[in-house]
Order: structure tokens, then C-alpha cells, then sequence
């Protein structure tokens, strides 16, 4: 499909009305270089536009409403010049809504308990291959209620969401990613019946986003390539929900010099490290906006300058994965 197709369906998509965006974070650790880099094409493609940002704080998991990382993210946007419009809007306050749509689902009979451990369901199949999600095989989707009560006290149960058969006519998701162009999924085969809530009782990211895009008016969404599979999983909700499907566009990921992708837990290119090597939003944006060709060069520049010659063409002609590193000769204050 050719970039001019991609963009008038995105265009069609929207109508006439200006783009909402989102930046969602989820409050694991410290934005890296990475965060970074999709947070800022997120805000260009909505800016150059003159559309909003909602900021949505992923903060679904228990552990991650506490200490100091919100704070923390929401001042290093704010020092990037990467101002949002609505928000912030915290997961953890927002369980009605995903309570709502498992029992809508419910209501359907899609959902059935699973009991699978872990390790079991990796033992069992190849990994999905993006997000290492095992494929599921099923394994619990024919239980009898006899079986269900016998399981149900041995260990708590999660709850899955029955896709199509293979050669069900809903059982093909087909979207357009605005960088990736035209894209297809069998859900049977390249995903299986997936999560919507675990055993913890903690509602799966993939229910969320699709509630939350939905509730808070989300047009289009902006993210690194490696959640690109999760789409034809939060259509197929989106479809079961009756809510919009937004548009999608994923970006690449910024690796490191040995091709492992960024990653918070090692702290990898963290902003306290960024803002220490290179002093000011402009430095660090220009260098970045350049090394990932959304700018001529590495000139220091703001969000707002780089969101005047913001392109989507650019971010196409460069969909590699970026490997970068921040030299220590950018820093300079």
C-alpha cells in the first residue's frame, strides 16, 4: 500500500475533526531514551495538527502506584516541552469501567476461566512473536462446571476471551498502520484466546487501553513497533464493546549499541542521565529528532520547532529500529 493510501485512510478515518493523542505511561521507572522518542512522535503527529494530548498514568498493576515515578514522569514531559491538554487520568481509578466491560463480555458467554500457570503455558506453546505472550491452546477452554469448582479451590482463576475460528469471517483482523502499512492477524492461529483478566484480578493492559482510547475520545494512537501485534486483540475488543477503532501508527524502537531494546528496569539512557549529558530540552530533542531522521541534523531545537516540519513521510523513510547511544561530547550546557 503506498504512503499516500495510508494517509487518506488515516485521514478518512478522522474526518474533519483535529486528532486526540495520548501519552500513556506506565509508572515501572524512569522514562528512557526510547519513552522518549515515541512520547515526542506522538506529540508532533497531534500538534501538527492542531489536535490534543490526554496523558493517561498506566498505573493498573498495584506495584506501580506507588513511589516516586509518576511525579517523576510527569516532570521530565513537562521539561521536554511535551505539554498534554486532559490529565493526568489514573488507571487505578477507573476499575468500574474494565468491571462494566468484562461483564458486557461476560453477557456475550466469551469468557471462561483459566487456570494455566506461567510456566505451564509457555511449556505448552511457541511464544507469540512479538510480545512473548504464549500462544494458548485452549487448554481450559472446554472445562465442566464440575471441573471449574474443582480447580477454582485449588488456585484462582484468570479470565480468557474466546476469539473466532480460523476460518470464521471475524476471525481475520486487518488494520492500516500509518508506518507499516497494510497489516493482517488470524487470531486463532497467531494469538489464541487471550487474557482479560489475570489470576490476580488485575484487568490485562490489552481490556484497559481499549476502554480507556475509547472513554477519553483517543483518535489515534502512537507507539513503539514492538506493541504493534496488540492491535487485531484490542479490535476485536473494540468490536465486541461497540467502540471506535482509533488510528495506529507504531513507531520504531531505539535499541542499544549490542541490539537489546531499552528497558527501565535497566535503566538504560534514563532521563536523569540524558538531562545530565545534555543540559537543556533542545539539545536533547534536536540530537534525537536527527539521529532518527525527524530532522535535517542534530541542531538543538523544541518540540514546538520540530513540530513545524514534523512529517509522517519521515518517519517511514526511517522505520528501522534506531541503535543510539548518548555520547558524552553532546553534553554541554
Amino acid at each position: 500500500m503506498s504512503e499516500q493510501h495510508i494517509e487518506a485512510n488515516v485521514a478518512d478515518s478522522k474526518g474533519a475533526h483535529a486528532p486526540v493523542g495520548r501519552f500513556a505511561p506506565s509508572p515501572s521507572g524512569r522514562m528512557h531514551l526510547g519513552n522518549v522518542f515515541a512520547s515526542l512522535v506522538a506529540w508532533l503527529s497531534v500538534r501538527s495538527a492542531s489536535g490534543k494530548i490526554v496523558l493517561r498514568i498506566e498505573d493498573l498493576d498495584p506495584r506501580t502506584q506507588h513511589g516516586p515515578w509518576t511525579e517523576l514522569l510527569i516532570d521530565d514531559l513537562r521539561w521536554l516541552g511535551l505539554e498534554w491538554d486532559e490529565g493526568p487520568v489514573h488507571q487505578s481509578d477507573r476499575m468500574e469501567l474494565y468491571h462494566a466491560a468484562i461483564e458486557s463480555l461476560r453477557e456475550q458467554g466469551l469468557l471462561y476461566p483459566c487456570f494455566c500457570t506461567r510456566a505451564e503455558l509457555h511449556a505448552a506453546s511457541a511464544p507469540h512473536a512479538s510480545d512473548g505472550t504464549p500462544i494458548y491452546a485452549g487448554t481450559c477452554r472446554g472445562l465442566s462446571a464440575q471441573e471449574v469448582a474443582e480447580r477454582s479451590r485449588r488456585r484462582p482463576a484468570a479470565l480468557r476471551l474466546r476469539v473466532p475460528a480460523e476460518n470464521d469471517r471475524d476471525g481475520t483482523i486487518s488494520f492500516v498502520d500509518r508506518v507499516f502499512g497494510l497489516r493482517s492477524e488470524v487470531l486463532e492461529r497467531e494469538c489464541g484466546d487471550f487474557l482479560v483478566r489475570r489470576s490476580d484480578g488485575i484487568y490485562a493492559y490489552q481490556l484497559a487501553v481499549v476502554v480507556d482510547d475509547a472513554e477519553m475520545g483517543v483518535t489515534e494512537v502512537v507507539r513503539g513497533c514492538d506493541l504493534l501485534d496488540s492491535v487485531p486483540r484490542q479490535m476485536y475488543l473494540q468490536d465486541l464493546l461497540s467502540l471506535p477503532h482509533p488510528s495506529y501508527a507504531h513507531v520504531p524502537l531505539l535499541v542499544a549499541a549490542d541490539g537489546r531494546r531499552l528497558s527501565k528496569r535497566d535503566r538504560d539512557l534514563d532521563m536523569e542521565g540524558l538531562k545530565d549529558r545534555f543540559g537543556s530540552p533542545e539539545r536533547l530533542l534536536g540530537w534525537l529528532a536527527g539521529m532518527t531522521g525527524l530532522a535535517p541534523d542534530t541542531s538543538p531545537r523544541s518540540a514546538s520547532q520540530l513540530a513545524e516540519i514534523f512529517s509522517w513521510d519521515l518517519v517511514r523513510a526511517h522505520r528501522e529500529n534506531h541503535c543510539l547511544d548518548a555520547p558524552e561530547a553532546q553534553a554541554g550546557r
